[in-house]
């Protein structure tokens, strides 16, 4: 059966909104290459993403069921999805000629495959099946021998976030930096906020979003200040570290904190006390502190804006939070957890269309983008399902499966331009094999060599 949740310290996590990855682990030579199936997303009931290793399978049968099944015996696995708009035993991915191949086994509803009717169609990885109204998606994956074969996705299905989320559970309880990392939007303060829950510091979390301090502020907002310490200040504030006593001090923005002020933070880092404005004695404090930025901290410390002392202090352990267009197996467990929150009723769910939009999208803006989405499309609709006319227009005015396959060639031109053409590197950077690697250069006609000369 399919094993539910993350255990974490002896805790289950089921917060399905929070979702994080760390900076993938190096030393990685005893991962092995595994072909792997999504359940990404049911259209008409959102839950959950689930993911089911091929290891050891032969051929994956997928039909209906009346609960999520995933029951493996003699290299089949049977996948059940309980959409009732497909067969019993609707289509098979099995091995063919030393590759996997999605065949249609006779359904009454059919099968496509990256928008397109057919079939069969020999698999490529990233490559979307869609049967009844549910969507799955076929991925190579780079995975360790101890990598479960079948997930629900309480948190992630994305078996590097597995990996990471162990490592930040068992840094939690300590009094270790953290530095969060990534595009504006991707849930830098939802991860905060699991860390600080993990941790069981007595203490309360609480945020300071650096980019909207004023410089002439800065140090009272964060330190304190006495009453009469300057205009303005017309009784005595604790600050946010004080407040954050025993607790969790998440410093969002982190880059545009002002010179001034970060070596104030510094010595309270390094002193673990802090000293009020307008006040001489140093006051005690026990505080975790995490920082979160979307720029690249280290540009900014060759450019003199961030003193790299003080990088160093809250470097301890380096987060990155992926943008949702390299995470999109993860949507069903988003898309649920947004439901749940904006939704006028229990059962909204999405038309086939609509969720092969958001399959399809990139997500500039990343889950805030996909929440603000759905917050709207669920206001709107006034039946069972949101449309493609509820959605934004950027989303639902996407074109067709082409879209897909011109986003996956410009982004492999983007990382072959990266890592000049170094195709080990493009292949760990989309996490597959060189392999993949080259069977997508023959089919975008491109020439890393080109990009080799360029470099």
């Amino acid at each position: 059966m399919i094993r539910t949740g993350i255990q974490l310290n002896g805790r289950i996590i089921t917060r399905v909104a929070d979702t994080l990855t760390l900076t993938p682990e190096r030393g990685r030579d005893d991962h092995i290459s595994v072909a792997a199936l999504f359940v990404v997303l049911d259209s008409g009931r959102p839950r959950a993403s689930t993911r089911h290793l091929l290891r050891g399978i032969e051929r994956a049968i997928l039909g209906r069921e009346r609960e999520p099944l995933a029951a493996r015996a003699n290299a089949t696995l049977r996948l059940g999805l309980p959409d009732p708009h497909l067969s019993v035993e609707h289509a098979v991915v099995e091995r063919s000629l030393g590759g996997w191949q999605v065949r249609d086994l006779g359904s009454k509803n059919g099968l496509s495959v990256n928008g397109e009717r057919l079939a069969q169609k020999v698999l490529e990885d990233g490559d979307w099946i869609e049967i009844g109204e549910t969507f799955l998606r076929f991925r190579t994956l780079k995975v360790s021998p101890s990598t479960p074969d079948d997930i629900t996705g309480s948190l992630s299905v994305v078996p590097t976030v597995e990996q990471a989320l162990r490592r930040l559970a068992d840094i939690a309880p300590s009094t270790v930096s953290v530095m969060l990392l990534g595009e504006s939007g991707v849930g830098k303060e939802v991860a905060a906020r699991m860390t600080h829950e993990l941790s069981g510091r007595a203490g309360d979390f609480v945020a300071v979003n650096c980019a909207g301090l004023v410089e002439t502020l800065a140090a009272a907002t964060l330190f304190g200040h006495r009453r009469g310490a300057y205009t303005g200040a017309i009784d005595d504030r604790p600050g946010a570290i004080r407040s954050a006593h025993r607790g969790t001090l998440l410093l969002d923005e982190i880059a545009d904190l002002p010179l001034a002020t970060q070596g104030t933070l510094l010595r309270v880092l390094q002193e673990r006390e802090v000293v009020p404005v307008g006040e001489t004695a140093p006051q005690p404090v026990d505080v975790r502190f995490i920082a979160a930025t979307h720029k690249d901290l280290e540009r900014e410390v060759e450019a003199g804006r961030f003193r790299v002392d003080l990088y160093a202090r809250l470097a301890g352990l380096r987060v990155t939070l992926p943008p949702l267009r390299h995470r999109i197996e993860d949507l069903g467990t988003l898309v649920a957890a947004a439901l749940a929150r904006h939704a006028r009723t229990d059962h909204l769910g999405l038309s086939p269309a609509a969720a092969w939009a958001m399959c399809r999208d990139r997500w500039p803006l990343n889950i805030r983008e996909l929440d603000q989405a759905l917050a709207a499309a669920s206001a709107v609709a006034t039946g069972a399902r949101i449309t493609l006319d509820h959605l934004p227009e950027q989303v639902a005015s996407r074109a067709p499966a082409a879209a897909v396959e011109v986003a996956r060639r410009e982004e492999l031109i983007t990382l072959l331009r990266t890592h000049r053409g170094n195709l080990a590197a493009v292949a760990r950077a989309l996490d597959t094999s060189r392999a993949q690697i080259h069977r997508l250069l023959r089919r975008f006609d491109l020439d890393p060599d080109a990009y080799r000369r360029n470099a």
